[in-house]
């Protein structure tokens, strides 16, 4: 074992008091005494054990206790116990510790003194005058030889930043202690109990009995028995007596106000008050010095960084923009260093590592997952880089994208460190069984050169880095977002030549269509005048030039539509059964009627069904009527994802089975679009039903097909 051991010393549970005072410890239920420490039997005689609370300190001192509803309780000078009293509760207990108190304080003076004092704090320029003039002023309040004011660092060591002393006392501005000499139980002891008193480090403890109380927790009381190898420590030092306040900020630590006299010296309740509100004014005007010099240090982060950005633009690549802003990038955070890595890519401005160190690291970083990282101790984490300290002792890091790495790297150098310490803060004496654990015997300057360390990062040089990849991400993907859209702008562009020149070949062979299709017709005219005597002949040829008519009229109503992709399929029919009623003669006119319900499809489906509806109308008229007018219901429905043409007549039914031409086309076309054709009795007439899905071959599965209230 070791001076560490003293983390686990329960210097909580002593057993004992301090002999300056005295302890009482009385049932809270019962207001009786049942367990004391100190010369209780000179002042209460040799019965004390067992009285109650009324007897001892008085009736009104009881009543106190019975109503008190905080677990301290001030009780102040008593007459009948000629001490200043005070109380803390635990558990079913009060602990009363009585004390001698000077009467030459008058609290009129130190209420004068103590707004003096504050107005002394307020007007310190920075931390360290502030502390200078603390030091003063706890020398002026206690009294003691050797007032410092100590400040605990990041490794728990503590060093002294100010002090005052009397003539002949030896000083230890600047020098260190180590975490050691102030254990971790004793730090959360100074947080809960912030003033602590040794008259004299010479005394003889004075046991808690009966001694089956020895166990109290006594961290509240500030007679508390102190641990003996804090006791050695101090005679150690050369120091008689010694009193210390707590430097509390935020809940945290920050240092102590560390008293020393050469002889004993007490602090009596009435100046230990004094002194606790003293350092919680000190505790503050420490908060508000390092808070402005922060907000100081922000305000030049962020001016720093308003200059970067306004060499940043969003309509270039991100890395040339910083590799041409790197000098303002490092100046940001008062790097000496920095590195800019975009995939293959590899800047360096200023005092860095070499290239492939930098990789390295680079590597090494982005496997972190802290964002940002940040480190003064680079070489102690990440051991390649102890050969390089003298560039990169620090390093603060930021990943901005992974999938092509780009990361920030800005370096410090190291600064070298003579480190002053109150003696050798690496001797540890270690422990032989039964031998008593004692502290080190000597103070003497001791210094160390401390490499590989560069100046810290603050925490406002961590947040500016935060908010920096904020920007910077913020940056790239405004920049991604500009390149895809410039490039779909290119693709549209693209698109809509394409489907310009789409458009006008569709056209083109539309128009070579109708003119082939003109001429079919009148060669198919002129046969048919050639045989007006054979009768079959020309019926056949007339029909050949209704269909061929037909054909025309889906080709004429299609493609003069401006969306060539797709169509509604209800305009298109409404059309087409205009003009096919007019090529059928002015006697059918008022015999058709039409309902569609608007449909979305293809353009080529559209043709399909075009044809199919002429085949079904040219059949109506053929078949149902013999050529004659009569009334034709054609409807136009969907459900769900397909469609239903339906043309119904009130002729003469169904005649035997037709397989001729018509019909094989038919037959074709309601394959074509993976539909079903079917026919039924309409009482009277025939109902022909066609139905097929809306996008057979899933060409268009994104696009606005079918119904627009089913789409919209």
């Amino acid at each position: 074992m070791d001076l560490t051991g003293c983390d686990q010393e329960p210097i909580h549970t002593p057993g004992a008091i301090q002999p300056h005072g005295l302890l009482l410890v009385a049932d809270s239920r019962t207001a009786a005494i049942v367990a004391g420490a100190g010369d209780l039997e000179a002042r209460f005689g040799a019965d004390w054990l067992g009285r109650s609370v009324a007897d001892l300190l008085g009736a009104e001192v009881a009543q106190r206790l019975e109503q008190a509803t905080e677990p301290r309780c001030h009780l102040g000078w008593l007459e009948n116990a000629g001490a200043d009293a005070a109380a803390v509760r635990q558990g079913e207990n009060w602990l009363v510790q009585l004390e001698p108190t000077s009467a030459d304080m008058r609290a009129v003076d130190v209420l004068g003194w103590m707004d003096e004092v504050g107005l002394q704090f307020e007007r310190a320029g920075n931390l360290v005058e502030l502390c200078e003039r603390a030091a003063k002023s706890f020398s002026d309040l206690t009294g003691y030889d050797r007032v410092m004011i100590y400040r605990f660092l990041d490794d728990d060591a503590g060093e002294v930043i100010a002090e005052c002393n009397a003539a002949g006392i030896p000083g230890f501005r600047n020098h260190r202690f180590p975490g050691s000499d102030i254990p971790r139980q004793a730090r959360g002891l100074y947080i809960r109990n912030r003033v602590r008193v040794i008259p004299d480090v010479q005394y003889q403890p004075q046991p808690i009995r009966p001694a089956e109380f020895a166990g109290l927790d006594l961290s509240d009381i500030d007679l508390r028995s102190v641990s003996p190898v804090h006791i050695q420590y101090l005679k150690n030092m050369g120091v008689g007596a010694s009193a210390s306040m707590s430097i509390v900020r935020d809940g945290l630590l920050w240092g102590l106000v560390a008293c020393h006299n050469t002889t004993p010296r007490n602090l009596d309740m009435a100046q230990r008050r004094a002194a606790q509100l003293v350092a919680a004014g000190l505790a503050r005007q420490i908060g508000a010095k390092e808070e402005a010099e922060a907000y100081r240090e922000r305000i030049r982060i962020r001016s720093d960084e308003d200059a970067l950005l306004s060499q940043l633009s969003e309509d270039g690549d991100l890395y040339r923009m910083l590799s041409g802003s790197a000098e303002a990038a490092r100046r940001v955070f008062r790097a000496d260093g920095l590195a800019i890595i975009h995939g293959s890519k590899l800047h360096l401005d200023g005092h860095c590592p070499d290239r492939d160190d930098v990789r390295e690291v680079a590597g090494w970083v982005r496997d972190k997952s802290a964002v940002p990282f940040y480190t003064n101790e680079l070489g102690k984490i990440f051991a390649p880089a102890a050969a390089y300290a003298d560039h990169a002792s620090g390093l603060l890091a930021v990943t901005i994208s992974t999938q092509v790495p780009t990361i920030l790297l800005w370096f410090r150098s190291e600064e070298e460190q003579l480190v002053k310490w109150a003696g050798n803060p690496h001797e540890s004496k270690v422990l032989t069984p039964g031998e008593v654990l004692t502290p080190r015997a000597s103070f003497d300057a001791w210094s160390q050169v401390v490499r590989g360390k560069s100046r810290s990062w603050t925490s406002g040089e961590v947040e500016g880095a935060h908010r920096l990849v904020a920007k910077l991400y913020e940056i790239r993907q405004n920049i991604r977002q500009r390149e895809l859209s410039e490039n779909l702008q290119v693709a549209l562009s693209d698109k809509d030549r394409l489907i310009e020149q789409k458009d006008t070949l569709i056209k083109e062979v539309n128009h070579r269509v109708q003119n082939s299709i003109q001429l079919v017709m009148a060669f198919l005219n002129l046969q048919a005048r050639a045989s007006a005597g054979d009768e079959a002949t020309v019926r056949s040829l007339e029909e050949a030039q209704r269909r061929l008519s037909a054909v025309g009229l889906v080709h004429r109503r299609l493609y003069t539509d401006d969306n060539v992709e797709s169509v509604d399929l209800s305009r298109y029919l409404e059309e087409l059964v205009g003009d096919l009623s007019g090529s059928m003669g002015a006697e059918w006119r008022d015999y058709i009627s039409t309902s569609f319900a608007p449909i979305m499809i293809l353009a080529d489906n559209a043709v399909h069904v075009g044809l199919i509806l002429v085949e079904l109308v040219i059949n109506a008229q053929k078949y149902a009527y013999g050529g004659a007018p009569g009334p034709i219901a054609i409807s136009l429905e969907q459900h769900r994802a397909r469609f239903r043409l339906i043309v119904a007549d009130q002729g003469r039914g169904r005649v035997g089975n037709r397989e001729g031409f018509g019909s094989r086309m038919l037959k074709t076309l309601v394959q074509r679009l993976g539909g079903v054709i079917e026919d039924d009795d309409n009482r009277p007439g025939l109902r022909v039903i066609f139905s097929a899905p809306l996008d057979p071959g899933g060409r268009l599965a994104n696009s606005q097909l079918g119904s627009p209230a089913m789409v919209g």
